[in-house]
Protein backbone atom coordinates (compact mmCIF):
# COMPACT_ATOMS: atom_id res chain seq x y z
CA UNK A 1 0.00 0.00 0.00
CA UNK A 2 1.55 3.35 -0.61
CA UNK A 3 -0.37 6.85 0.32
CA UNK A 4 1.47 9.71 -1.88
CA UNK A 5 -1.64 12.36 -0.71
CA UNK A 6 -1.69 15.02 1.51
CA UNK A 7 -2.82 12.74 4.53
CA UNK A 8 0.95 11.52 4.90
CA UNK A 9 2.09 15.20 5.47
CA UNK A 10 2.25 15.30 8.70
CA UNK A 11 3.08 11.88 9.65
CA UNK A 12 6.30 13.00 7.53
CA UNK A 13 6.50 16.39 9.19
CA UNK A 14 6.61 14.35 12.60
CA UNK A 15 10.08 13.50 12.54
CA UNK A 16 11.48 16.69 10.51
CA UNK A 17 9.86 18.82 12.70
CA UNK A 18 10.30 16.86 15.84
CA UNK A 19 9.48 19.98 18.64
CA UNK A 20 8.47 22.33 16.40
CA UNK A 21 4.72 23.91 17.12
CA UNK A 22 2.37 22.88 13.57
CA UNK A 23 -0.81 24.88 15.28
CA UNK A 24 -1.99 27.71 18.14
CA UNK A 25 -5.24 28.27 19.02
CA UNK A 26 -5.99 30.21 21.83
CA UNK A 27 -4.39 29.20 24.87
CA UNK A 28 -3.44 25.65 23.01
CA UNK A 29 -0.03 24.64 21.53
CA UNK A 30 0.23 21.75 18.94
CA UNK A 31 3.39 20.19 18.16
CA UNK A 32 3.65 18.05 14.74
CA UNK A 33 3.93 15.12 16.89
CA UNK A 34 0.94 15.73 18.61
CA UNK A 35 -1.01 16.75 15.82
CA UNK A 36 0.41 13.80 13.77
CA UNK A 37 -0.76 11.66 16.93
CA UNK A 38 -4.10 13.24 16.73
CA UNK A 39 -4.59 12.51 13.28
CA UNK A 40 -3.54 9.09 13.70
CA UNK A 41 -6.26 8.13 15.91
CA UNK A 42 -9.12 9.94 14.45
CA UNK A 43 -8.29 8.56 11.02
CA UNK A 44 -8.61 4.99 12.86
CA UNK A 45 -11.61 6.12 14.38
CA UNK A 46 -13.26 6.74 11.42
CA UNK A 47 -12.32 3.40 9.51
CA UNK A 48 -13.57 1.84 12.40
CA UNK A 49 -17.28 3.86 11.30
CA UNK A 50 -16.09 2.12 8.30
CA UNK A 51 -15.53 5.01 6.37
CA UNK A 52 -13.63 4.07 3.30
CA UNK A 53 -11.50 5.61 0.48
CA UNK A 54 -13.80 7.52 -1.56
CA UNK A 55 -16.57 8.27 1.24
CA UNK A 56 -17.49 11.83 1.88
CA UNK A 57 -16.72 13.99 5.51
CA UNK A 58 -18.18 17.04 6.05
CA UNK A 59 -16.58 19.80 8.03
CA UNK A 60 -18.63 22.68 9.63
CA UNK A 61 -17.17 25.17 11.33
CA UNK A 62 -14.92 27.93 11.92
CA UNK A 63 -10.91 28.04 11.89
CA UNK A 64 -9.94 24.98 14.63
CA UNK A 65 -7.08 22.57 15.17
CA UNK A 66 -9.63 19.84 14.42
CA UNK A 67 -10.04 21.10 10.89
CA UNK A 68 -6.89 19.87 10.17
CA UNK A 69 -7.37 16.73 12.16
CA UNK A 70 -10.71 15.76 10.12
CA UNK A 71 -8.69 16.89 6.96
CA UNK A 72 -5.78 14.78 7.10
CA UNK A 73 -7.51 11.99 8.31
CA UNK A 74 -9.68 11.91 5.32
CA UNK A 75 -6.53 12.15 3.09
CA UNK A 76 -5.21 8.67 5.31
CA UNK A 77 -7.62 7.04 4.01
CA UNK A 78 -8.47 8.65 0.71
CA UNK A 79 -12.05 9.61 1.90
CA UNK A 80 -13.20 13.03 0.77
CA UNK A 81 -13.36 16.22 3.05
CA UNK A 82 -15.95 18.62 2.31
CA UNK A 83 -15.73 21.91 4.21
CA UNK A 84 -18.69 24.32 4.34
CA UNK A 85 -19.19 27.95 5.12
CA UNK A 86 -20.69 28.69 8.25
CA UNK A 87 -21.91 31.48 6.78
CA UNK A 88 -24.30 29.72 4.59
CA UNK A 89 -28.30 29.03 5.87
CA UNK A 90 -29.51 25.78 6.13
CA UNK A 91 -31.16 25.05 3.13
CA UNK A 92 -28.18 25.64 1.04
CA UNK A 93 -25.99 23.78 4.01
CA UNK A 94 -28.45 20.74 2.99
CA UNK A 95 -28.24 21.03 -0.51
CA UNK A 96 -24.65 20.35 -0.40
CA UNK A 97 -24.43 18.07 2.46
CA UNK A 98 -27.36 15.89 0.62
CA UNK A 99 -25.26 16.78 -2.91
CA UNK A 100 -21.91 15.16 -1.85
CA UNK A 101 -24.09 12.10 0.10
CA UNK A 102 -21.85 12.71 3.24
CA UNK A 103 -21.20 9.46 5.94
CA UNK A 104 -20.16 11.83 8.50
CA UNK A 105 -20.36 15.34 9.73
CA UNK A 106 -17.81 16.96 11.84
CA UNK A 107 -18.95 20.64 13.15
CA UNK A 108 -18.00 22.63 15.98
CA UNK A 109 -20.05 23.02 18.87
CA UNK A 110 -21.01 26.84 18.28
CA UNK A 111 -22.82 26.11 15.15
CA UNK A 112 -24.44 22.98 16.52
CA UNK A 113 -28.04 24.24 15.93
CA UNK A 114 -27.15 25.19 12.38
CA UNK A 115 -25.69 21.91 11.89
CA UNK A 116 -28.68 20.58 13.25
CA UNK A 117 -31.34 22.52 10.92
CA UNK A 118 -28.68 21.39 7.87
CA UNK A 119 -28.34 17.72 8.41
CA UNK A 120 -30.41 15.98 10.93
CA UNK A 121 -33.20 14.69 8.43
CA UNK A 122 -29.82 13.39 5.66
CA UNK A 123 -28.41 10.55 5.44
CA UNK A 124 -25.53 11.20 7.37
CA UNK A 125 -24.41 8.07 9.59
CA UNK A 126 -22.27 9.85 12.09
CA UNK A 127 -21.89 13.20 13.88
CA UNK A 128 -19.02 14.20 15.72
CA UNK A 129 -19.10 17.87 17.86
CA UNK A 130 -15.66 19.61 17.97
CA UNK A 131 -14.78 21.57 21.37
CA UNK A 132 -18.03 19.87 23.18
CA UNK A 133 -20.10 17.45 24.43
CA UNK A 134 -24.05 17.73 22.97
CA UNK A 135 -27.03 16.16 24.39
CA UNK A 136 -28.52 14.76 21.69
CA UNK A 137 -27.30 10.30 22.29
CA UNK A 138 -26.71 10.64 18.05
CA UNK A 139 -23.83 12.92 18.77
CA UNK A 140 -20.07 12.08 20.01
CA UNK A 141 -17.57 14.25 21.17
CA UNK A 142 -14.55 14.37 18.92
CA UNK A 143 -12.44 13.58 22.39
CA UNK A 144 -14.63 10.80 23.19
CA UNK A 145 -14.43 9.04 19.48
CA UNK A 146 -9.86 9.85 19.82
CA UNK A 147 -9.65 8.35 23.03
CA UNK A 148 -11.94 5.07 22.30
CA UNK A 149 -10.05 4.73 18.86
CA UNK A 150 -8.35 1.51 18.47
CA UNK A 151 -4.65 0.85 16.78
CA UNK A 152 -3.25 2.15 13.90
CA UNK A 153 -5.69 3.57 10.95
CA UNK A 154 -5.83 1.00 7.74
CA UNK A 155 -2.73 1.68 5.09
CA UNK A 156 -4.47 2.93 1.66
CA UNK A 157 -3.70 3.00 -2.00
CA UNK A 158 -4.25 7.02 -2.29
CA UNK A 159 -2.62 8.62 -5.64
CA UNK A 160 -2.06 12.46 -6.62
CA UNK A 161 -4.78 11.60 -9.24
CA UNK A 162 -7.66 10.84 -5.95
CA UNK A 163 -10.17 13.21 -4.82
CA UNK A 164 -8.93 15.32 -1.78
CA UNK A 165 -11.45 17.50 -1.42
CA UNK A 166 -14.92 18.84 -2.89
CA UNK A 167 -15.32 22.76 -2.40
CA UNK A 168 -18.82 24.17 -3.20
CA UNK A 169 -18.63 27.36 -5.08
CA UNK A 170 -21.95 28.95 -6.57
CA UNK A 171 -23.17 28.17 -9.89
CA UNK A 172 -24.41 30.80 -12.32
CA UNK A 173 -27.54 28.72 -12.81
CA UNK A 174 -28.19 29.70 -9.11
CA UNK A 175 -27.32 25.65 -7.83
CA UNK A 176 -24.06 25.14 -6.44
CA UNK A 177 -21.01 23.04 -7.65
CA UNK A 178 -18.78 21.16 -6.17
CA UNK A 179 -15.12 21.11 -7.36
CA UNK A 180 -13.16 18.01 -7.01
CA UNK A 181 -9.93 19.30 -5.93
CA UNK A 182 -7.23 16.22 -5.78
CA UNK A 183 -4.60 15.56 -3.70
CA UNK A 184 -2.13 16.21 -6.72
CA UNK A 185 -3.85 19.75 -7.54
CA UNK A 186 -3.75 20.99 -3.71
CA UNK A 187 0.17 19.68 -3.94
CA UNK A 188 0.79 21.50 -6.98
CA UNK A 189 -0.58 24.76 -5.94
CA UNK A 190 1.30 24.44 -2.77
CA UNK A 191 4.69 23.99 -4.13
CA UNK A 192 3.54 27.26 -6.32
CA UNK A 193 3.20 28.67 -3.39
CA UNK A 194 6.45 28.15 -1.67
CA UNK A 195 8.23 29.26 -4.80
CA UNK A 196 6.28 32.53 -5.75
CA UNK A 197 6.01 33.74 -2.02
CA UNK A 198 9.43 32.48 -0.25
CA UNK A 199 7.70 30.35 2.23
CA UNK A 200 10.22 29.52 5.22
CA UNK A 201 10.14 26.95 7.58
CA UNK A 202 10.42 29.36 10.03
CA UNK A 203 7.25 30.88 9.19
CA UNK A 204 4.44 32.17 11.30
CA UNK A 205 1.37 32.71 9.23
CA UNK A 206 -1.89 34.15 10.95
CA UNK A 207 -4.81 32.30 9.85
CA UNK A 208 -7.73 35.02 10.31
CA UNK A 209 -9.58 34.34 6.45
CA UNK A 210 -12.05 31.03 7.44
CA UNK A 211 -10.28 27.91 6.15
CA UNK A 212 -13.33 27.00 4.52
CA UNK A 213 -12.41 29.00 1.75
CA UNK A 214 -9.64 27.79 -0.50
CA UNK A 215 -7.79 30.87 -0.61
CA UNK A 216 -7.10 30.70 3.53
CA UNK A 217 -6.61 26.52 3.02
CA UNK A 218 -4.19 26.53 -0.12
CA UNK A 219 -2.37 29.38 -0.49
CA UNK A 220 -1.45 29.95 3.20
CA UNK A 221 -1.95 26.54 5.84
CA UNK A 222 -0.87 23.71 3.65
CA UNK A 223 2.36 25.83 2.01
CA UNK A 224 3.00 26.71 5.76
CA UNK A 225 2.66 23.47 7.13
CA UNK A 226 4.45 21.26 4.45
CA UNK A 227 7.02 23.50 4.88
CA UNK A 228 7.10 23.00 8.49
CA UNK A 229 6.15 26.44 9.61
CA UNK A 230 3.29 27.34 12.15
CA UNK A 231 -0.21 28.77 11.82
CA UNK A 232 -1.88 30.79 14.50
CA UNK A 233 -5.60 30.42 14.35
CA UNK A 234 -8.09 33.00 15.00
CA UNK A 235 -11.77 32.07 14.25
CA UNK A 236 -13.07 35.57 14.02
CA UNK A 237 -11.79 39.31 12.03
CA UNK A 238 -11.61 40.93 15.47
CA UNK A 239 -9.10 43.88 15.03
CA UNK A 240 -7.60 44.52 18.03
CA UNK A 241 -6.82 40.47 18.22
CA UNK A 242 -5.04 40.13 15.13
CA UNK A 243 -3.39 43.07 16.19
CA UNK A 244 -2.27 41.77 19.26
CA UNK A 245 -1.41 38.29 17.99
CA UNK A 246 0.68 39.73 15.22
CA UNK A 247 2.74 41.24 18.33
CA UNK A 248 2.71 38.38 20.35
CA UNK A 249 3.15 35.55 18.39
CA UNK A 250 5.78 37.61 15.80
CA UNK A 251 3.94 36.64 13.20
CA UNK A 252 5.29 36.81 9.28
CA UNK A 253 2.28 36.41 7.22
CA UNK A 254 -0.77 37.64 6.97
CA UNK A 255 -3.54 36.79 4.22
CA UNK A 256 -6.97 38.31 3.79
CA UNK A 257 -9.39 40.45 1.59
CA UNK A 258 -9.51 44.47 1.63
CA UNK A 259 -11.78 44.71 3.99
CA UNK A 260 -9.84 42.78 6.77
CA UNK A 261 -6.63 44.68 6.14
CA UNK A 262 -9.18 47.95 6.18
CA UNK A 263 -10.08 47.33 9.35
CA UNK A 264 -6.63 46.97 10.70
CA UNK A 265 -5.60 50.12 9.87
CA UNK A 266 -8.31 51.71 10.96
CA UNK A 267 -8.53 50.22 14.60
CA UNK A 268 -7.11 52.37 17.50
CA UNK A 269 -4.05 50.14 18.62
CA UNK A 270 -2.64 50.31 14.70
CA UNK A 271 0.03 52.88 15.23
CA UNK A 272 1.26 51.08 18.36
CA UNK A 273 1.20 47.81 17.76
CA UNK A 274 4.83 46.31 16.61
CA UNK A 275 4.47 44.93 12.89
CA UNK A 276 8.13 44.31 12.79
CA UNK A 277 8.35 40.93 12.58
CA UNK A 278 5.65 40.94 9.53
CA UNK A 279 7.50 40.09 5.85
CA UNK A 280 4.44 38.53 3.90
CA UNK A 281 0.84 40.74 3.37
CA UNK A 282 -1.02 38.57 0.73
CA UNK A 283 -4.18 40.12 -0.52
CA UNK A 284 -7.00 38.68 -3.11
CA UNK A 285 -10.71 38.89 -3.58
CA UNK A 286 -10.47 42.45 -4.91
CA UNK A 287 -8.27 45.44 -5.29
CA UNK A 288 -7.32 46.85 -2.47
CA UNK A 289 -8.12 50.44 -1.95
CA UNK A 290 -5.25 53.00 -2.49
CA UNK A 291 -5.72 54.40 1.10
CA UNK A 292 -5.30 51.39 2.60
CA UNK A 293 -1.95 51.03 0.72
CA UNK A 294 -1.04 54.31 1.66
CA UNK A 295 -1.93 53.26 5.39
CA UNK A 296 0.76 50.06 5.32
CA UNK A 297 3.33 51.91 3.20
CA UNK A 298 3.63 54.34 5.83
CA UNK A 299 4.07 51.31 8.08
CA UNK A 300 6.79 50.07 5.77
CA UNK A 301 4.68 47.42 4.09
CA UNK A 302 3.22 46.49 1.07
CA UNK A 303 0.86 43.76 -0.71
CA UNK A 304 1.67 41.19 -2.98
CA UNK A 305 -2.10 40.19 -5.07
CA UNK A 306 -2.86 37.74 -7.06
CA UNK A 307 -5.43 36.21 -8.75
CA UNK A 308 -7.73 32.66 -9.20
CA UNK A 309 -10.20 30.64 -8.37
CA UNK A 310 -11.48 27.36 -6.69
CA UNK A 311 -11.35 25.31 -9.31
CA UNK A 312 -7.71 26.07 -9.91
CA UNK A 313 -6.94 24.84 -5.99
CA UNK A 314 -6.92 28.14 -5.59
CA UNK A 315 -3.56 30.04 -7.24
CA UNK A 316 -3.07 30.86 -10.83
CA UNK A 317 -1.31 34.45 -10.87
CA UNK A 318 0.56 36.30 -8.57
CA UNK A 319 2.53 39.59 -8.47
CA UNK A 320 5.70 39.97 -6.73
CA UNK A 321 6.21 42.46 -3.73
CA UNK A 322 9.05 44.05 -5.45
CA UNK A 323 6.70 44.49 -8.74
CA UNK A 324 3.76 45.66 -7.26
CA UNK A 325 4.32 49.34 -7.99
CA UNK A 326 5.87 49.12 -11.46
CA UNK A 327 2.37 46.92 -12.00
CA UNK A 328 -0.27 48.84 -10.66
CA UNK A 329 -3.46 47.46 -11.27
CA UNK A 330 -1.99 43.62 -12.23
CA UNK A 331 -2.82 40.68 -11.02
CA UNK A 332 0.70 39.18 -11.86
CA UNK A 333 2.48 36.22 -13.67
CA UNK A 334 1.00 32.84 -13.84
CA UNK A 335 2.23 30.80 -10.89
CA UNK A 336 5.33 28.94 -11.07
CA UNK A 337 3.73 25.39 -12.22
CA UNK A 338 0.82 26.94 -14.32
CA UNK A 339 -0.24 28.79 -17.66
CA UNK A 340 -2.36 31.50 -18.16
CA UNK A 341 -3.95 32.46 -21.42
CA UNK A 342 -6.56 34.39 -22.60
CA UNK A 343 -8.52 34.17 -25.77
CA UNK A 344 -11.04 35.17 -27.89
CA UNK A 345 -14.66 33.49 -28.47
CA UNK A 346 -13.69 31.00 -30.48
CA UNK A 347 -10.95 29.62 -28.12
CA UNK A 348 -7.92 31.14 -29.72
CA UNK A 349 -5.11 33.35 -27.95
CA UNK A 350 -4.96 36.77 -28.33
CA UNK A 351 -1.99 39.63 -28.94
CA UNK A 352 -0.86 41.34 -25.87
CA UNK A 353 -2.97 43.78 -24.78
CA UNK A 354 -6.19 42.69 -26.07
CA UNK A 355 -9.51 41.77 -23.73
CA UNK A 356 -10.92 37.91 -24.10
CA UNK A 357 -11.65 35.44 -21.87
CA UNK A 358 -8.99 33.84 -19.53
CA UNK A 359 -8.30 30.45 -19.29
CA UNK A 360 -5.85 28.41 -16.90
CA UNK A 361 -3.95 25.43 -17.34
CA UNK A 362 -1.63 23.02 -15.05
CA UNK A 363 -1.73 20.60 -12.55
CA UNK A 364 -2.94 22.72 -10.25
CA UNK A 365 -6.67 23.17 -12.30
CA UNK A 366 -9.39 20.47 -10.99
CA UNK A 367 -10.77 18.05 -13.71
CA UNK A 368 -14.17 17.65 -12.53
CA UNK A 369 -17.69 19.18 -10.80
CA UNK A 370 -18.74 16.69 -8.25
CA UNK A 371 -21.37 14.37 -10.31
CA UNK A 372 -21.66 17.25 -13.19
CA UNK A 373 -20.42 16.59 -16.44
CA UNK A 374 -22.25 18.90 -18.18
CA UNK A 375 -20.64 21.54 -15.61
CA UNK A 376 -17.66 20.11 -16.05
CA UNK A 377 -17.80 19.89 -19.78
CA UNK A 378 -18.57 23.72 -20.33
CA UNK A 379 -15.76 24.97 -17.53
CA UNK A 380 -13.17 23.47 -20.07
CA UNK A 381 -11.68 23.89 -23.50
CA UNK A 382 -9.00 21.01 -23.70
CA UNK A 383 -6.76 21.39 -21.13
CA UNK A 384 -7.93 24.61 -20.47
CA UNK A 385 -10.17 25.84 -17.43
CA UNK A 386 -12.35 28.71 -18.68
CA UNK A 387 -13.06 31.17 -15.86
CA UNK A 388 -15.58 33.37 -17.66
CA UNK A 389 -13.31 36.73 -16.47
CA UNK A 390 -12.04 38.98 -18.67
CA UNK A 391 -8.75 40.14 -18.99
CA UNK A 392 -5.42 40.98 -21.13
CA UNK A 393 -2.15 40.16 -20.67
CA UNK A 394 0.72 42.68 -21.73
CA UNK A 395 3.89 41.61 -23.69
CA UNK A 396 5.87 40.39 -20.61
CA UNK A 397 2.64 37.46 -19.34
CA UNK A 398 1.35 40.05 -16.28
CA UNK A 399 -2.78 39.83 -16.44
CA UNK A 400 -5.01 42.42 -15.59
CA UNK A 401 -8.71 41.26 -15.08
CA UNK A 402 -11.02 43.63 -16.70
CA UNK A 403 -14.57 41.96 -15.77
CA UNK A 404 -16.51 39.46 -14.76
CA UNK A 405 -17.94 37.70 -17.57
CA UNK A 406 -20.27 35.58 -14.96
CA UNK A 407 -21.25 39.13 -13.44
CA UNK A 408 -20.14 37.52 -9.80
CA UNK A 409 -20.12 39.88 -7.07
CA UNK A 410 -17.40 39.77 -4.65
CA UNK A 411 -18.45 40.96 -1.14
CA UNK A 412 -15.46 40.93 1.93
CA UNK A 413 -13.90 38.29 0.07
CA UNK A 414 -17.36 36.05 -0.20
CA UNK A 415 -18.33 35.23 -3.72
CA UNK A 416 -21.80 35.73 -4.63
CA UNK A 417 -23.63 34.95 -8.17
CA UNK A 418 -27.00 36.92 -8.65
CA UNK A 419 -28.48 34.00 -10.89
CA UNK A 420 -29.36 32.48 -7.09
CA UNK A 421 -30.95 35.77 -5.56
CA UNK A 422 -32.65 36.27 -8.78
CA UNK A 423 -34.43 32.96 -8.64
CA UNK A 424 -35.31 33.06 -5.48
CA UNK A 425 -37.00 36.79 -5.98
CA UNK A 426 -38.60 35.68 -8.90
CA UNK A 427 -40.67 32.91 -6.74
CA UNK A 428 -43.21 36.27 -5.87
CA UNK A 429 -45.85 36.75 -7.97
CA UNK A 430 -45.90 39.91 -7.74
CA UNK A 431 -42.14 39.88 -9.49
CA UNK A 432 -42.44 40.26 -13.43
CA UNK A 433 -38.35 40.33 -13.78
CA UNK A 434 -35.31 41.01 -11.44
CA UNK A 435 -31.65 41.65 -12.29
CA UNK A 436 -29.13 41.80 -9.21
CA UNK A 437 -25.87 43.92 -9.64
CA UNK A 438 -22.31 45.02 -7.52
CA UNK A 439 -22.31 47.94 -6.31
CA UNK A 440 -19.67 49.68 -4.75
CA UNK A 441 -19.33 49.71 -0.79
CA UNK A 442 -16.71 51.58 1.27
CA UNK A 443 -16.45 48.33 3.51
CA UNK A 444 -17.20 45.04 1.90
CA UNK A 445 -15.91 46.05 -1.57
CA UNK A 446 -19.38 45.15 -3.26
CA UNK A 447 -22.58 44.46 -2.10
CA UNK A 448 -26.08 42.93 -4.13
CA UNK A 449 -28.27 45.27 -5.40
CA UNK A 450 -31.79 43.84 -6.60
CA UNK A 451 -33.53 45.75 -9.22
CA UNK A 452 -36.77 44.57 -9.55
CA UNK A 453 -39.97 45.15 -12.47
CA UNK A 454 -43.16 44.78 -10.58
CA UNK A 455 -46.14 43.13 -12.08
CA UNK A 456 -48.17 43.96 -8.94
CA UNK A 457 -47.73 45.69 -5.50
CA UNK A 458 -45.10 44.55 -3.54
CA UNK A 459 -42.65 46.62 -1.18
CA UNK A 460 -38.64 46.54 -0.33
CA UNK A 461 -39.69 44.93 2.73
CA UNK A 462 -41.46 42.15 1.39
CA UNK A 463 -38.96 41.01 -1.22
CA UNK A 464 -35.80 41.15 1.28
CA UNK A 465 -38.40 38.80 4.41
CA UNK A 466 -38.76 36.44 1.38
CA UNK A 467 -34.98 36.13 1.31
CA UNK A 468 -33.99 36.15 4.82
CA UNK A 469 -33.42 32.87 6.44
CA UNK A 470 -33.09 31.41 2.87
CA UNK A 471 -30.00 32.96 1.89
CA UNK A 472 -26.54 33.59 3.98
CA UNK A 473 -26.87 37.22 4.74
CA UNK A 474 -24.39 38.79 3.09
CA UNK A 475 -26.11 37.43 -0.50
CA UNK A 476 -29.66 39.34 0.94
CA UNK A 477 -29.06 42.52 -1.10
CA UNK A 478 -28.38 45.71 0.64
CA UNK A 479 -31.13 47.36 -1.07
CA UNK A 480 -34.16 46.73 -3.71
CA UNK A 481 -35.18 49.28 -6.25
CA UNK A 482 -38.07 49.34 -8.62
CA UNK A 483 -37.96 50.53 -12.07
CA UNK A 484 -40.69 50.66 -15.19
CA UNK A 485 -38.55 48.58 -17.56
CA UNK A 486 -35.47 46.84 -17.73
CA UNK A 487 -32.84 47.25 -20.55
CA UNK A 488 -32.54 44.34 -22.48
CA UNK A 489 -30.50 43.33 -25.96
CA UNK A 490 -32.25 42.16 -29.05
CA UNK A 491 -32.43 38.48 -27.57
CA UNK A 492 -33.91 39.67 -24.50
CA UNK A 493 -31.04 39.50 -21.62
CA UNK A 494 -31.00 42.17 -19.40
CA UNK A 495 -27.89 45.03 -19.99
CA UNK A 496 -26.58 44.95 -16.68
CA UNK A 497 -23.92 46.90 -17.60
CA UNK A 498 -26.64 49.67 -18.16
CA UNK A 499 -28.00 49.09 -14.52
CA UNK A 500 -24.57 49.33 -12.96
CA UNK A 501 -24.15 52.80 -14.79
CA UNK A 502 -27.02 53.81 -13.41
CA UNK A 503 -27.51 52.50 -10.19
CA UNK A 504 -23.79 51.94 -9.08
CA UNK A 505 -23.06 54.60 -6.54
CA UNK A 506 -26.61 54.41 -4.93
CA UNK A 507 -24.73 52.61 -1.83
Amino acid sequence: MKNQGLGTWIARRRVKSEGDVALIHGDRTYRYEELAERIDRFASALAERQVTKGDRVVYLGNNHPDFFTTFFACGLLGAIFVPLNTRLAPGELEYMIDDCAARVLVAHHEVRELARAAAWSSDVVHRIVVDGPDELPAVESIEDVLSAAHGEPPPVDVALDDAAMILYTSGTTGRPKGAVLTHGNLTWNALNVLVDYDVTSDERALMIAPLFHVASLGMGALPTLLKGGMLILQDKVDPGAVLEAIERHRITSLSGVPTTFQMLSEDPRWAQTDLSSLRKLTCGGSSVPIRVIEAYERRGLSFSCGYGMTETSPGATSLPYRKAKEHVGSSGLAHFFTDVRVVDEAGHSVAAGTTGEIEISGPNVMEAYWLRPDATRDSHRGEWMRSGDLGHLDAQGYLTISDRLKDMIISGGENIYPAEIEQLIMEQPEVDSVAVIGVPHERWGEVPLAVVLRRAEIGEDDILAHLNGRLAKYKIPRRVVFVEELPRTASGKIRKNELRGKFGLLE
